[in-house]
């Protein structure tokens, strides 16, 4: 039987989707993209913000159609949306057939073959276990990167409790994945050619802290540093307020980890960090931006902000302003603030209107782009390593050579810029690691030759 697996949201679904896969994959079932093709369908959901929630809906209703004409045997939803809204799910799309809690992906076969051996729409079954269960790491995976790259979940949850956050109620407390687990299941990427690897959580900086008493990141990088085949280790998801000078001192004195972190610290307003319950203050970060590049010169700082939270007055979103103004983050992403029912901030007073939303966001953008354009033109007669992502354009004549797509330490996959590579002698391989000598600068990409 072929199966459509569709995974949508954050890169911590995506692991949880190879997982699956894997786990299928062993029961013989086999894959397609093509929804005619398709026997059986299963859908990783995301919840997140409103614009994940809707394209998660909208998927599902697209193959319950299918469902419904018979053109699929069973249909499976599984993921954050199905965790929340699991009732609504069975009320208003009866044919899908099984929904899987967060904690229960490891039923996916279960939640297929029971569908089959019914034979029968609309006999709906659900597989939900304790949002307290501890998550399993080391499994057999179906890597659906490329192959260049993957990620390394090590923790499954938030304690956090940020006021505009569903996370923690979604998909329970921080629970960390033991580590053996974690270096077996790393071992296995790097054999199946992994180069590059992203260690992702809703919060990496805490991992072990629930397990061993204490922090244990700084330990988990040494090691993964261990490991034969990875060229870079990449660190995303670092709380500002859980940054270690043990954690900043293993970044500085191991050549595999990446100078980049990403640190997301949603506002430079004291007032509105405190709403947020954010456990930081603007001078603290600061400081911290401050220390890192200190201790790290050459470091990649990305963070995310969030434009028009509940009371934000012209003030705050000024204090943002001269925030990003002064720090010059190396990458930054804003989002409006999306009103999530069953948080406290979807029930605060003084509502932003998606107007001044959306204003505030191209304010914090265009700013932004200013300190990202000329810190790409300051690049211009740099030398860097990066890795080939594959080949863009080939001409006929010898002179003007091959030009290919590729990235720096300083650009993470599918969020940040590229480095377009031209003039090239000699055929280059997707993954191969070459260095490169910077001409030039086209917005957020830069322009390079590569150093024979």
């Amino acid at each position: 039987m072929k199966i459509l697996f569709v995974s949508l949201g954050c890169d911590k679904n995506r692991v949880d989707t190879e997982v699956m896969l894997g786990m299928l994959q062993s029961r013989g079932y086999s894959f397609t993209d093509d929804e005619d093709e398709a026997e059986a369908a299963v859908v990783n959901t995301c919840c997140f913000i409103n614009d994940a929630k809707e394209e998660s809906i909208n998927t599902i209703l697209e193959l319950a159609e299918r469902r419904a004409s018979g053109q699929l045997k069973a249909l499976v939803v599984t993921g954050c949306l199905a965790q929340r809204y699991q009732d609504e799910i069975q009320k208003e799309i009866p044919e899908v057939d099984e929904i899987l809690g967060i904690s229960s992906t490891d039923k996916i076969i279960d939640a297929v073959e029971d569908t089959i051996k019914r034979d029968k729409l609309y006999s709906y079954k659900n597989y939900f276990d304790a949002l307290d269960k501890r998550p399993v790491g080391g499994l057999k995976r179906v890597i659906t990167t490329g192959g260049l790259f993957n990620y390394l979940k090590i923790a499954e949850g938030c304690d956090k409790r940020c006021t505009y956050c569903i996370i923690p109620k979604v998909r329970g407390g921080y629970r960390s994945i033991p580590m053996e687990q974690l270096l077996a299941e790393a071992k296995e990427l790097a054999d199946a050619g992994i180069t590059e690897l992203l260690l992702v959580a809703q919060e990496t900086t805490l991992y072990g802290i629930d397990l061993y008493g204490e922090k244990k990141l700084p330990e988990l990088l040494h090691k993964l540093c261990e490991i034969e085949g990875f060229r870079w280790i990449r660190v995303l998801y670092c709380y500002p307020e859980e940054i270690t000078e043990e954690l900043i001192q293993t970044m500085k004195s191991e050549p595999k980890i990446c100078h980049y972190l990403d640190i997301p610290i949603q506002s430079g307003s004291d007032r509105i960090l405190k709403k947020m319950g954010r456990r930081t203050n603007n001078a603290e970060i600061r400081a911290l931006v401050e220390h890192l590049r200190d201790e790290i010169p050459d470091i990649c700082i990305r963070t995310t902000l969030i434009s028009g939270f509940p009371g934000e007055t012209a003030k705050d979103h000024n204090d943002t302003m001269d925030l990003v103004r002064d720090l010059k983050f190396d990458r930054l992403g804003v989002f409006t603030y999306s009103q999530e029912e069953d948080t406290p901030a979807a029930v605060m007073p003084d509502q932003v209107s998606e107007r001044v939303k959306k204003t505030r966001q191209g304010k914090l953008m265009r700013l932004q782009q200013e300190i990202a354009f000329k810190a790409a033109e300051e690049m211009v007669g740099k030398e860097v390593e990066a890795v080939i992502e594959g080949r863009i354009t080939e001409t006929d004549g010898d002179e003007e050579g091959l030009s290919y797509v590729a990235r720096t330490y300083k650009d993470a996959p599918d969020i940040d810029g590229y480095l377009f590579i031209t003039g090239v002698r000699r055929e280059l391989m997707t993954g191969e690691y070459v260095k490169v000598l910077i001409t030039g600068s086209n917005e957020y990409d830069l322009i390079g030759e590569m150093i024979s």
